[in-house]
Formats: C-alpha cells, structure tokens, sequence
C-alpha cells in the first residue's frame, strides 16, 4: 500500500517546515504581509495551519478536534471582497515554500501540493461576503494523491 501523501513528505514535522516556511514567504510578499502581520492573528497560527494540512493530507484529526471544521476555516477567511491576485500569489508562496522545507522534490508530489492549494484558495474565494453564506459543519477535506476525495 503507498504511503499517505503526509507520510509521503515527512509527517508532522515536515508539515510544521511547511507552515513556517509558508508564513515567512507570506511577510516578505509586499500583497500578502497585511493579512499575515494582522496583530489579532492566532498566537499558534503556524501551528495550527501545519496542523490543518497535515490532518487535509492524511495526518491525525489534531486541527479538527482542537481548533473546528472546514466551515470554520472559510468563515476566518470570508468576507474580505475579490482576492483573487492574492490567491494566486499565496498559491506561488506555498509552492516555493515547499522547497524552503526542504520537502520530497518528487514531481507527481509536488503536482499534488499545488492541486490542492489550487482548490483551497479557490474554496476560500467563494465566500468573498459576508461569512454567513459559509454552509456548517463542513467536514474536513481529504487529499490523496488522487486528489480530493469526497
């Protein structure tokens, strides 16, 4: 049986790298620095994301027992208008952030990582108003290295 795409890049340390890497490439982007220098962001923010796509890639439920679901997730990011540059720039981010990490350099995993943060921000971009229209309890999102599996 082929290893899990979390298992794939190292487990949870690996996904920790991941976040840490992402958010400093965030802060150094001139687009993405205001979201990511927020002062009422999460003291444990770079845990908690490493944790979110650790659990999205087949890690331990950590982020949905500690911190919520998916719906949680688009109603934190909902409501801040037409973001689609900055999407596309936070896709770019984490892209290179993989290489900051020091993750696997394998071609088919690193297709999976942007097809998947290809999909989240364009989940996150669907809910440009008011935070309400997020639906509830939305489960968590599964990634193999198939994709989304519903």
């Amino acid at each position: 049986m082929r290893a899990s795409v979390y298992e794939f890049a190292g487990g949870r340390p690996a996904f920790l790298a991941l976040a840490r890497a992402h958010h400093a490439r965030c802060l150094a982007d001139p687009e993405l620095n205001h979201p990511f220098s927020h002062p009422d962001q999460h003291p444990r923010h770079v845990e908690r994301l490493a944790a979110y796509w650790a659990e999205v890639f087949g890690g331990p439920p950590e982020y949905s027992e500690e911190c919520g679901d998916h719906s949680g997730v688009l109603v934190m990011h909902a409501g801040n208008g037409d973001m689609h540059d900055l999407g596309r720039r936070f896709v770019e981010c984490f892209v290179l952030a993989a290489d900051d990490a020091k993750l696997p350099a394998d071609g088919e995993f690193r297709a999976v990582l942007r097809a998947y943060m290809e999909w989240a921000v364009g989940e996150v971009l669907r809910y440009p108003g008011d935070p309400a229209e997020v639906p509830r309890r939305l489960p968590m999102p599964k990634w193999s290295w198939e994709g989304l599996r519903r």
